[in-house]
């Protein structure tokens, strides 16, 4: 069977560079490798072929031969260059060039199971990201507003400049993996790395640690931070900081700062969206004679709202532009009034006299109880007959 493209393999197109192979390989691996599939009897063909693929197009001289010659590269007819880099197949993913390449991905797909990343050789670490959550009126989200927080967080030790060492020296090469914060094993078809024991991961050590910071280079400390909080925010907006977070470790650079918004219920208003929504009461001789009522606006503001003669409750009404303004611009929603009728309570000797007058007047005024009652009487004759 003709062996199938490298580029479809990975699922990469030709054009692709190296960064892109590479995390190409990285979810191939993941994927199909015989440890998470067996209940997939190709997934083990599948992976050897992903292996295959990725050590020649990692390699730039054997990538150009490919994208020339295709298979026929590395089969011993275009120059030896199979024979030249050690065979084709075999070589891909029996010998040590594909226990290298392999390395270079192992820790992506068994790195929680083997204590971490790979180590690179850097003192230097980027500091931890941190979550600040703000809880924020309705009124203070339809304005915005500027806040002043305050944020506990490693920041850079002023004593040492955030080395870590005593007097700001700088840290040494760490003896025990030379630098790389990781040492290796081999143990059959893997080579396994893990973290340094000597220097953490490092890469580097301290030997006359900073007495302030105890050779981190951070210290804990509460920061004042000024925070613009743009009208249109709604619960679950999230905020970044950049370089806000905890600093790195040992001068590296800061994490990020991420603010998630939480708007408070109102009293008065639900908001949906950039609309706002206002239940506001009504007397029944308001709805039954119709009237100009006064409502309250988000802003602070006051409304007139007519309503309209025999109003139900239920009705809206909307007022455009009175809404929550939307977060990157683009103009404000609508807020709409339902009318929630009430019925009087604890009438008075004669108002019940009046009602009940008013009752016996006549019998078309209320054409939904009329309307209902007939279909009540049609659905009693139907069950009858």
């Amino acid at each position: 069977m003709a062996k199938r493209d490298y580029y479809d393999i990975l699922g990469v197109s030709k054009g692709a560079d190296a960064d892109e192979i590479k995390k190409a390989y990285r979810r191939k691996a993941k994927e199909l490798h015989p440890d998470r599939n067996s209940d997939n009897p190709e997934a083990e063909t599948q992976f050897k072929e992903a292996n295959e693929a990725y050590e020649v197009l990692r390699d730039a001289d054997k990538k150009a031969a490919y994208d020339r010659y295709g298979h026929a590269a590395f089969d011993g007819g275009m120059g030896g260059m199979g024979g030249a880099r050690g065979g084709g197949r075999g070589a891909a993913y029996g010998g040590g060039d594909f226990a290298s390449a392999f390395s270079d991905v192992f820790d992506d797909l068994f790195g929680d199971m083997m204590g971490g990343g790979r180590g690179r050789g850097q003192r230097a670490t980027r500091g931890s990201d941190l979550r600040y959550d703000m809880r924020v009126t309705l009124e203070e989200a339809h304005q915005g507003l500027q806040k002043t927080i305050n944020v506990p967080s490693a920041v850079t030790c002023d004593v040492c400049e955030g080395s870590g060492s005593e007097g700001g020296a700088e840290p040494q090469m760490c003896p025990t993996c030379s630098g790389m914060g990781k040492v290796r094993a081999q143990q059959g078809f893997f080579t396994v790395e893990r973290t340094c024991p000597t220097c953490s991961g490092a890469g580097q050590i301290v030997k006359n640690p900073c007495g302030a910071c105890s050779g981190s280079g951070r210290v804990t400390r509460d920061r004042a931070l000024s925070v613009n909080i743009p009208p249109g925010v709604e619960t679950g907006t999230r905020i970044r900081l950049g370089g806000e977070g905890e600093a790195g470790l040992r001068g590296g650079p800061a994490g990020d700062l991420y603010i998630f918004i939480e708007v408070a219920e109102h009293q008065l208003f639900q908001r949906e969206a950039q609309h706002l929504h206002c239940r506001v009461p009504v007397s029944m001789i308001a709805a039954s004679l119709g009237g100009d009522i006064e409502v309250p606006t988000i802003d602070g503001g006051r409304s007139r709202v007519k309503v309209p003669a025999g109003s139900q409750s239920g009705k809206q009404m909307r007022l455009r532009g009175k809404g929550m303004p939307q977060l990157r611009g683009g103009g404000y929603g609508d807020m709409y009034i339902e009318l929630a009728v009430e019925t009087p309570v604890n009438l008075s000797s004669k108002q019940k006299d009046l009602l009940r007058e008013f009752d016996r007047a006549g019998q078309d005024n209320s054409p939904e109880t009329a309307g209902f009652f007939k279909k009540v009487k049609s659905f009693w004759d139907g069950m009858k007959s």
